[in-house]
């Protein structure tokens, strides 16, 4: 037991709960001001179900004895012999630290979604949603990915971070759920313009804080590989924001606070599978290449294909994090992390590339499989849109009964 390690695991934790309402900030600010307090609820009430569903069940499927590569076993139930002492994944820190760092990642994931569906999915039909797909895709996927016995893990491929267990799952997920839902009924008709812009701002500062505590506590200890995932972050985040700012000058003439916001959260999910693997230069060229790709499906395939992604979850998480584990797999190096199995592409193999590959393509099937999954369960429960009449009066009022805004005046809606 180490005391450093624990302090260190227990901080990063915390900052990583600070993420999700550093989401809902961002994803709130980016909405329409009818429908900020339920873009908001949309992250808050997560951290409630995630984390009774993480002590109940989450971490015991995620975590607890393999079952054929997929799944945990029922063995740590509402975190029994979950205690004090170190357990199987982290040798100089409580077991229970570990399970409460890991809970984080459970209730920020299925946050990342609803911005797809903002404003236009009813709060009933969220929630039941979220509930089953922590269980259907989330614990599954963590497990493949990090548990003992997965079997992502067994064939070699890594995600130090979260890039295939957070981003890829929920970004795909978001693109099915978006395309099943339909898009809003003034959409190609009204003009989506974002409400808050320093409420973005504070959620991205937020998001960031947060992040260096996602990544760089993946370590599970406060030594030089922490400090390396914590540097390869904020260089990567860096990178993407000059990018995204440059992009912004080359298609309007100038740079907008919203684009530099939206570059430094591209940069951190690009960077979160390889942030432990990777040396920094290549943190840099993650960073700087990740901003155009996710410009591009943002501005350019978005409205090509005619899907309605209304708060962009699938074009920056999706893609990003699909980007970010293919990253992974060409600028993985041992020196770096002695852990991985090969070293990337661009040290000349080919197993860590070919392995990450496939980690996608399983990540993407399972995202899709089980959100459509979950969608036909919760159609059980009625119509899983509000009615465009709620849609136009807004949210706040018809889910929640309450307005973000009670005595603003101004002309936007």
């Amino acid at each position: 037991m180490n005391a450093s390690d624990t302090g260190f695991v227990l901080i990063c934790a915390a900052f990583v709960l600070f993420m999700t309402p550093g989401l809902a900030f961002f994803y709130g600010g980016l909405g329409r001001r009818k429908n900020v307090v339920n873009t908001i609820m949309g992250s808050f009430f997560i951290i409630g179900v995630a984390t009774i569903m993480w002590m109940a069940v989450g971490f015991s499927l995620s975590f607890g004895a393999d079952h054929a590569g997929v799944i945990g076993g029922l063995e740590h139930l509402f975190l029994a012999g979950v205690g004090q002492e170190p357990g199987p994944y982290a040798g100089t820190v409580p077991y229970l630290a570990f399970a409460m760092f890991q809970m984080m990642f459970a209730v920020i994931t299925p946050a990342l979604i609803t911005g797809a569906v903002a404003g236009r999915m009813r709060f009933k039909s969220l929630f039941a949603f979220v509930v089953l797909w922590t269980l259907v895709v989330y614990y599954p996927i963590a497990h493949m990915v990090w548990g003992e016995g997965g079997w992502l893990a067994a064939i070699g491929s890594v995600d130090f971070a979260g890039g295939n267990v957070v981003h890829i799952s929920s970004g795909v997920s978001a693109l099915v759920l978006c395309l099943v839902l339909g898009r809003r009924v003034e959409w190609g008709q009204a003009t989506y313009r974002v409400h808050n812009i320093p409420l973005v701002a504070i959620g991205t500062s937020l998001l960031l804080l947060g992040w260096l505590g996602f990544n760089s506590g993946s370590a599970l200890a406060a030594d030089g590989l922490a400090a390396h995932a914590f540097a390869a972050s904020i260089i990567s985040a860096a990178a993407a924001e000059c990018t995204w700012m440059l992009m912004d000058v080359a298609t309007d003439g100038r740079p907008t606070l919203v684009g530099a916001c939206t570059g430094v959260v591209i940069g951190l999910v690009a960077i979160t599978p390889g942030c432990g693997f990777v040396p920094l230069w290549a943190a840099l060229v993650i960073g700087a290449l990740a901003s155009p790709i996710c410009f591009l499906c943002v501005s350019r395939l978005k409205p090509l294909l005619g899907y309605d992604d209304a708060l962009d979850a699938f074009g920056c998480h999706g893609v990003g994090g699909i980007f970010g584990a293919l990253c992974t797999g060409i600028f993985a190096c041992k020196d770096v992390n002695p852990a991985i199995r090969w070293n990337g592409l661009a040290f000349g193999e080919v197993g860590l590339f070919s392995a990450q590959a496939l980690s996608v393509v399983v990540t993407i099937a399972l995202a899709v499989v089980g959100t459509l999954a979950c969608v036909c369960v919760v159609r059980l429960l009625g119509d899983m849109r509000v009615s465009a009449r709620d849609e136009r009066v807004g949210l706040d009022v018809t889910q929640h009964g309450e307005r973000a805004y009670p005595s603003f005046n101004g002309l936007d809606d």
